[in-house]
């Protein structure tokens, strides 16, 4: 019987993104291909059902692309305003800000866990239940945080949450849109045809309950499993765990590469993941990423698919180390040697 095995495989994954997210029901875990099909299912489903003219959608200035454009582009179609949240120098959201941006006319609020640009970690509990108060349903994205800190849907209060496969260590093109269950059973489909339907007719179509609502077609079985069990190999390690190591790698790391001359870290929240966002004066960031690669070390470089939040501190683009929990001191050294001697080249 290897379609019921599976089909037992696929949900046996379900239940374990349900487990990994704290959410109350693997009712209200739906597989997509990422973060950016994700927001883009709740902008054309929820969204496009519940923001009319003259409403507000509020995004925070942190956002990936993928948080801002399928906004803009409901706000476009729908004659609604998008609204930003302002952050500070270090690339903090400014609360106080947030709360002047609330509204009667707020519908619904989309903000990042964790600036993919530049680490900060955003207090999304308080900026769902600000939104709440003010009768607006919140969008959280997690698609960095997820492989950084332990993350329970319930406890944020989100609405919706989404996340990436691959940023927790598992296969490309399958991503994960939590829901609460009451605003799923609202929602109209995003796509039509099979395994969404309970019955057709040319007259009429009953649709499934979510989540199979919302998965038309078959579903990726061989992705949404090894999601799974991606999310077995670091749960034995244990989030808190990772958390722990990573914040002590990114003290060490931080520690020793603000000190280099020419150096600018961009992005000193209090509060951060383990990403170093960095600029060296006489380079370009693709110089300093080309002799990263030459000694080995793979970085980011460009705008991070983030351009507004690299904008607001003067800049188009950085170089980016991600330091995750397989990553040791030795490797940061080697790290900090190759900017230490770029900056001693122009001195």
């Amino acid at each position: 019987m290897p379609t019921a095995r599976a089909t037992d495989a696929y949900e046996g994954a379900r239940e374990k993104v349900r487990a990994f997210l704290g959410a109350g029901s693997v009712e209200e875990i739906i597989f997509v291909r990422g973060a950016t099909e994700a927001i883009n299912l709740v902008a054309k489903t929820w969204g496009w059902q519940n923001v009319g003219e003259g409403d507000e959608i509020i995004v925070s200035h942190l956002e990936h692309h993928a948080n801002i454009v399928p906004w803009q582009q409901l706000a476009a179609a729908k004659g609604a305003k998008l609204k930003v949240i302002p952050v500070d120098d270090s690339g903090q959201v400014l609360l106080d800000d947030y709360k002047k941006l609330l509204s009667d006319r707020t519908k619904i609020v989309s903000v990042t866990q964790v600036s993919n640009a530049l680490g900060t970690v955003v207090p999304v509990k308080e900026i769902v239940d600000l939104a709440h108060r003010a009768g607006a349903v919140a969008l959280v994205d997690g698609a960095q945080s997820v492989s950084h800190m332990r993350v329970n849907v319930q406890e944020i209060g989100a609405d919706f949450f989404v996340f990436s496969g691959h940023k927790v260590f598992g296969p490309t093109g399958i991503g994960v849109v939590y829901g609460r269950r009451a605003l799923l059973d609202d929602m109209p489909p995003w796509q039509g045809g099979g395994n969404m339907i309970a019955d057709v007719t040319f007259e009429r179509t009953v649709f499934q309950p979510p989540p199979n609502k919302f998965e038309a077609g078959t579903g990726n079985i061989a992705d949404a499993v090894g999601l799974g069990a991606a999310i077995d190999y670091v749960q034995r390690i244990g989030m808190d765990n990772i958390a722990r190591y990573e914040h002590d790698l990114l003290a060490y790391a931080t520690h020793h590469l603000k000190p280099i001359p020419g150096v600018r870290l961009v992005g000193t929240a209090h509060e951060k993941a383990s990403v170093l966002s960095f600029v060296l004066k006489g380079y370009t960031t693709e110089e300093v990423g080309k002799a990263m690669n030459a000694e080995g070390i793979a970085v980011r470089t460009g705008h991070h698919c983030a351009q507004p939040i690299l904008r607001r501190m003067g800049l188009e683009t950085t170089v980016r180390p991600s330091l995750a929990f397989y990553n040791t001191c030795e490797e940061v050294d080697r790290l900090i040697a190759v900017v230490r001697q770029l900056s001693h080249a122009k001195r």
